[in-house]
């Protein structure tokens, strides 16, 4: 019998391709997806997608959605007692593992399994130490479809904000930049593939920059895929200041 676990998803790929990596496991099920939405923005923290897409993808990958909310700018106490209380509560529903898309960040994984040993819980790492330009190939071979949504413009060009996540992508990469973006240099929301049985159609829309990261917006757009052709990417960049 499969074990039933929870998964911290935030929407993007690495994300997508733990899921999918579970999904052809017969030892595990993901019964509980977990996110963090900044209340203030109404957004994923950190990817600064809008709430209702992330709900719109977990309703089509058919995993129920736990989302802990979070005021901006929260400390890392505020932040851990909110996810403390949500690891609790899977706890007290019968999970005793949970899952994580991270590759290689060994300090990020230390954390993380400290964090859930408080709460009697252990950690599952399915695509842990898998070079990243496999998974980032693997990704697109496989029929994933992504968009970046957020690039650290420290180490990418603005530019990036808002492309599709596919081999051209992949190899305009500065040397240095980590193939899935596992240092932070980007970040992405899938609309479609392998674990979703129908797709989550976007279109792209303002890109600014805020708090020194730039993001694009996406969009609802029922029947409109976010490819190169048909979808008008915003050319200008705007900053907004946060208080």
């Amino acid at each position: 019998m499969s074990e039933p676990i929870a998964m911290c998803f935030s929407g993007g790929k690495d994300s997508a391709l733990a899921l999918h990596a579970l999904q052809q496991s017969s030892a595990y099920r993901v019964e509980t997806l977990i996110t963090t939405v900044t209340d203030a923005y109404d957004r994923v923290s950190m990817h600064g997608v809008r709430r209702a897409l992330v709900r719109d993808q977990a309703a089509a990958i058919g995993i129920p959605l736990v989302e802990v909310v979070v005021a901006p700018q929260s400390s890392n106490e505020i932040y851990e007692r909110a996810m403390g209380e949500a690891f609790d509560r899977l706890y007290d529903d019968g999970i005793r593992r949970v899952a994580f898309g991270d590759i290689f960040l060994e300090d990020l994984r230390e954390y993380r399994e400290r964090q859930l040993a408080a709460s009697g819980l252990g950690c599952l790492f399915p695509i842990w130490q898998q070079p990243t330009a496999t998974l980032a190939h693997s990704f697109i071979r496989d029929g994933f479809e992504a968009v970046a949504v957020c690039i650290n413009p420290a180490v990418l060009d603005a530019s990036f904000a808002g492309r599709a996540f596919d081999a051209g992508f992949v190899a305009d990469l500065p040397e240095g930049v980590d193939p899935c973006g596992e240092n932070g240099e980007f970040h992405t929301f899938v609309w479609a593939g392998p674990i979703l049985p129908r797709p989550v159609p976007v279109t792209r829309g303002e890109v600014v920059e805020r708090d020194g990261f730039v993001f694009c917006d996406l969009l609802a757009a029922e029947g409109v895929a976010p490819t190169a052709r048909g979808v008008a990417t915003p050319q200008r960049i705007e900053t907004i200041d946060r208080d």
